[in-house]
């Protein structure tokens, strides 16, 4: 939200960390529900910069919201990458297998699925790396995976009377992981899906990523 330029276009990224900064205000007793409420109505439907920044120049943090733009999606990720992982891979042979919660995800994840059916949630996971390759493999069978909304995603898989969903395939926010998913699906299915934490201001309560949240969110 720079003074010199006040009408660049304001980006969702942008909107999401001005509507943060008003939440943490509503939080500490600096704005009450009806203020609040009020703001974060202008906050979505602003379409410059220049009509965000006076929407939290009064509060603490609103000084340089494109400076915490930045820094906050950063210091968000940075405690979440180090540590031994929990699994290596999966097998659903007839069967299935489960990975979510707070597990740690290694560099390379290997994911089977023989007549069965395999779920990765990855977005309570620490993970050994910053970057993360999970080779997926569905032979009449099905590996449902879920990455942080705000991660980057790489799916370069290949369906064979299949299924290999590339939707989820963009850009993520300053230090998140980046992950790319590889292999194929055989009268099966891999998809991919994009999903905010359970319980944070992103999750929309729908199961699914909602308005103006994470870059390239499937809707």
């Amino acid at each position: 939200m720079s003074e010199k330029l006040p009408e660049l276009r304001a980006s969702d990224a942008e909107r999401d960390q001005v509507a943060e900064v008003l939440r943490e205000a509503l939080a500490e007793g600096r704005l009450d529900t009806d203020e609040f409420g009020q703001r974060l109505e202008a906050v979505y439907a602003a379409r410059t910069r220049g009509e965000l920044a006076p929407l939290v120049r009064d509060l603490p943090g609103g000084t340089e919201p494109a400076r915490r733009e930045t820094e906050a999606p950063a210091r968000r990720w940075s405690g979440r990458f180090g540590g031994t992982p929990t699994s290596r891979g999966g097998l659903a042979l007839m069967g299935a297998f489960v990975r979510k919660g707070p597990w740690v995800a290694p560099r390379t994840f290997t994911a089977v699925a023989f007549w069965g059916g395999g779920e990765i949630d990855l977005r309570d996971a620490s993970f050994e790396d910053r970057e993360v390759v999970i080779r997926a493999h569905a032979v009449m069978g099905g590996v449902h995976i879920i990455v942080p909304h705000d991660a980057e995603v790489l799916v370069g898989g290949l369906g064979v009377m299949g299924g290999f969903d590339h939707d989820a395939t963009g850009a993520g926010v300053p230090g998140a992981p980046r992950i790319t998913v590889t292999g194929f699906a055989f009268w099966g299915g891999v998809t991919v899906e994009r999903k905010p934490r359970e319980g944070t201001a992103d999750d929309d309560g729908s199961g699914s990523c909602g308005h103006r949240h994470g870059p390239h969110g499937r809707h």
